[in-house]
């Protein structure tokens, strides 16, 4: 706009003209058909000329400072989130990060269990970080980005990712990395569920076949849906646990009805898997527990604490 201005005042050309020629000056080409005649036009072309190179040089130097600072900051960020990753184990991983996933995380949190996501999509992954949690960019289908976050030193993964084909590369290529990793898939279709199971998932949700039989328990039996929905959303101070009696615990060799008696044990013991995997529902107080059975009960958390306490032979 100045040079077109400047060259229609200083040389009386017409606007096209002016504009022809300080678009010739400002990217050099210079065919020198329409030059200026009068000095001061030659002098309003050099100052064009200079501001057009020093403004075109601050615009390209602008352009690859934050280019090489974005990607120079996104170098250490990832950097140091390896070496956070490196430090972690026995951790849970969570491939990707949508309903399904976001609320594994909220529970494994609230749990008190260390995850780690694999997040694709980058404005995601960054909304994540910013709340604190340890997120990966990255294609959890690909070997290299499970190394990243130590498939081979986590405790489970959980692939929550939109599809069952991708849900299938993550349990294959995770099953391979560690073969006594819990792995739990989910499953979009019903169709999805063998073929995760083949894959080496340990156990596949679907989330839809789960939300019509809740549908259907609403209709048919709504105090008890109510019951359920108070319960996982957690309105009760109640919670499921799982405890191995270990081979040292003061547990073993005692009958079921002997440690309900514990003051500080209140729980209900729901059932309990022997250790040739046999499982015993609503067992008796005669019950014998061994050393290997697993204890599945319902309780407060302080009286699941103790319990498993107990279970594990700490005093």
């Amino acid at each position: 706009m100045l040079g077109t201005a400047g060259f229609h005042l200083v040389e009386g050309w017409s606007l096209t003209d002016s504009f022809y020629v300080t678009v010739q000056t400002l990217t050099t080409v210079g065919y020198g058909d329409l030059p200026p005649h009068s000095n001061r036009g030659r002098f309003f072309a050099i100052l064009i000329m200079l501001l057009g190179a020093g403004g075109v040089a601050l615009v390209v130097s602008t352009i690859v400072q934050s280019v090489v600072k974005w990607e120079l900051v996104s170098a250490l960020d990832r950097r140091r989130l390896l070496r956070k990753v490196n430090k972690v184990s026995n951790h849970y991983i969570i491939c990707g990060s949508g309903r399904v996933g976001a609320q594994v995380v909220k529970d494994l949190l609230a749990a008190d269990e260390t995850c780690v996501i694999i997040e694709s999509d980058q404005q995601r992954a960054a909304e994540l970080a910013e709340q604190g949690l340890t997120v990966m960019v990255g294609d959890a289908t690909l070997e290299e980005s499970l190394f990243s976050v130590g498939v081979d030193r986590a405790k489970g993964l959980a692939a929550c990712l939109p599809n069952d084909a991708d849900n299938v590369y993550v349990v294959l290529t995770a099953r391979d990395l560690n073969a006594k990793l819990r792995i739990v898939a989910r499953a979009v279709d019903a169709q999805g569920e063998a073929k995760l199971i083949r894959a080496g998932a340990n156990h596949v949700i679907a989330p839809t076949l789960i939300g019509g039989h809740r549908l259907a328990l609403a209709l048919t039996k709504p105090v008890v849906s109510e019951f359920v929905d108070a319960f996982t959303e957690s309105q009760l101070a109640l919670r499921f646990e799982e405890c191995e009696v270990a081979a040292g615990s003061s547990l073993a060799g005692q009958q079921l009805s002997s440690i309900l008696n514990r003051k500080e044990i209140d729980v209900v013991i729901m059932s309990v898997r022997k250790a040739d995997g046999n499982i015993v529902f609503n067992p008796p107080g005669e019950t014998t527990i061994n050393s290997g059975d697993i204890l599945i009960s319902i309780g407060r958390p302080e009286s699941l604490l103790a319990l498993t306490e107990l279970a594990r032979g700490e005093p």
